[in-house]
């Protein structure tokens, strides 16, 4: 037989490695950062977890804190929040359908004082600073307890208590009757009508998680509303995906850039139970014990994202992560699979699962996450306090490692597919020790849209030039109605040369060609960009919303704003042989 020295052997095992990395394309996407990649998390307003810290804080309190989670979560590289807009059939906006909540100003019903409405500047502040804003829902709760004399006079049990089930200790909405499904849809089509939301979030509470010795008591429903004559558990997983298919219709006839997604219990089924199922045993699958067919709702295309809550770690036995991740890539239809990731888990003292007190957990999970590029888009962390409380430096580890350079959030096409067009009139002026770059919005898009924000790339001569690298992404500049954007970038080298391209992105992320201009090292000159045409654009469709500016990413230098006064000479440079810059981005 043939035989091979243990250091031949080492030697063929390390070229054979080698050469199946270089085969393997998730191996390979680890080399760099993603470019595009969600990076959220969760704000819960429910007990006061996330926002507001408590029920007595002013408005000016309320605003206060608010904006400092914003800024932390900026630093954090997050770029998008879903937060939880209607925690128990209450508000956290002005609402004619349901009363304020008691987490917000320490009474159900009772409004802010000095009067305002929340929404609108959650939704601003969060905008502003480059993230989407999701709003989240609870569809069914209705109180967290069952004391009903402490609902405000407006509550819907006190104009509809046949609508409701009690169990569990707190009031449900009964999904099966058909007047809950058109009252739940009506109270989010308000929202989605009258603010300027970036999505409609669910959590993972449909029907209530099964409990010792208790019975849900829908009898009456199952034989009234049961035309097809299903047996229970299917007649109530009908219900739910009857909420989520006509959600999904209205949201689209009413906004059609408005994102719908769902944050499932991690697992849907067991393989022991389901032949489609995950190899794990978790004991209270989604399908099953909660009647919410996830797996459905992906392959009839109901919701444009899922997030499951994947809140266990690698060497979890019942339930290891990566068995679960792996599971999910293969079952999300193509439409976004974002990962629920369970960072509060860092700060809980448990003896289940152990793995959790090792800070390499969670990094090692997203790292997981990002070995399947072309299934997983992200990230979404539970919760924001969590992420505050840098549990085991795992803030330090994103803001440092992981989310590093900024990340667009990813495309969806089968909303959108057109992007926007492209800017104009870019004009760099150099005066040392600065470059300013200014340029102006593109026309209306084809489908109507503006753009959202623009990409600014920056490359040296000993670079190859790639879009899709966001190392090279120098900042992301917001598009502030009725202003030119202006970067000035501080940290360029005098003497330099430099070669910047400018691209607008719409709110669906879909980004333009660039627009292209360079430096030639002088100490004051302006230069004209040359821009490349426009594409062909696709079949004009409904108008987008006005154009929302988004922020400059977390680790970006230069400054935003005016440019400076600096004495330079203002001519356009002409035409000059073809060289490294001409290579670069074509000839001028």
């Amino acid at each position: 037989m043939f035989r091979l020295s243990l250091a031949a052997s080492l030697r063929w095992v390390w070229i054979f490695s080698f050469f199946l990395v270089g085969l393997n394309p998730a191996a390979r996407a680890q080399d760099g950062p993603p470019k595009r990649e969600l990076r959220g998390v969760w704000i819960a307003t429910v007990e006061n977890i996330d926002w507001p810290s408590s029920r007595t804080l002013t408005p000016e309190q309320q605003r206060r804190e608010y904006r400092r989670i914003l800024d932390v979560q900026q630093l954090n590289g997050i770029n998008a929040v879903f937060v939880q807009v209607r925690p128990a059939a209450d508000a956290f906006y002005q609402s004619e359908l349901e009363p304020w909540s008691k987490w917000l100003t320490g009474q159900q019903g009772k409004a802010p004082s000095p009067a305002y409405d929340p929404l609108p500047f959650l939704i601003e502040e969060a905008h502003a600073r480059g993230m989407e804003f999701h709003a989240w829902f609870n569809p069914y709760r209705a109180s967290m307890d069952s004391v009903t004399r402490r609902l405000a006079p407006n509550h819907p049990f006190k104009q509809h208590p046949e609508w409701f089930l009690r169990f569990g200790g707190k009031l449900l909405f009964n999904p099966g009757l058909p007047e809950v499904r058109q009252y739940i849809t009506r109270v989010i089509l308000d929202v989605v009508r009258r603010y300027d939301i970036d999505g409609v979030h669910f959590d993972d509470y449909f029907y209530p998680y099964p409990e010792p010795g208790l019975k849900i008591h829908d009898e009456a429903a199952f034989q009234q509303f049961n035309p097809d004559s299903l047996k229970l558990a299917d007649w109530r997983r009908q219900n739910v995906n009857k909420l989520i298919q006509g959600l999904h219709d209205t949201i689209q006839d009413t906004k059609r850039w408005v994102k719908f997604g769902i944050s499932p219990f991690g697992v849907w089924m067991n393989k022991s139970a389901h032949p489609e199922g995950s190899d794990t045993r978790a004991g209270q699958p989604s399908y099953a014990n909660l009647y919410a067919d996830s797996r459905l709702w992906l392959q009839e295309g109901w919701i444009d994202y899922i997030v499951p809550q994947l809140y266990w770690s690698t060497n979890f036995k019942l339930v290891p992560y990566a068995t679960l991740l792996e599971w999910w890539t293969r079952n999300h239809f193509g439409r976004h699979l974002y990962v629920g990731q369970g960072a509060y888990r860092m700060l809980e003292n448990t003896r289940s699962d152990t793995t959790w007190r090792n800070p390499r957990e969670l990094p090692r999970q997203v790292r997981l996450n990002r070995s399947y590029p072309t299934d997983v888009s992200g990230s979404v962390f539970f919760s924001a306090r969590s992420l505050m409380a840098n549990p085991l430096h795992t803030r330090d580890s994103l803001r440092q490692n992981l989310f590093r350079y900024p990340a667009l959030v990813p495309t969806m096409p089968w909303l959108d597919a057109v992007p926007p067009r492209p800017a104009q009139n870019l004009v760099l002026t150099r005066a040392t020790p600065v470059v300013t770059l200014t340029w102006q919005p593109g026309p209306v898009a084809a489908d109507g849209d503006l753009a959202r924000y623009f990409v600014v790339y920056r490359f040296t001569k000993d670079q190859t030039p790639t879009p899709d690298d966001p190392r090279n992404i120098l900042a992301l500049v917001q598009n502030r109605p009725g202003t030119s954007p202006v970067l000035i970038d501080t940290s360029a080298a005098p003497g330099t040369d430099y070669a910047y391209y400018i691209t607008a992105v719409d709110r669906l992320h879909n980004e333009s060609t660039p627009v292209r201009v360079t430096t030639q090292g002088k100490a004051a000159e302006v230069i004209v960009a040359q821009q490349t045409p426009p594409t062909k654009p696709a079949a004009p469709a409904a108008p987008g919303p006005a154009a929302t500016p988004a922020k400059p990413g977390p680790t970006t230098r230069p400054a935003i704003g005016k440019p400076e006064t600096a004495a330079v000479t203002k001519e356009k440079v002409k035409p000059k042989k073809r060289g490294f810059f001409a290579r670069l981005f074509g000839k001028k």
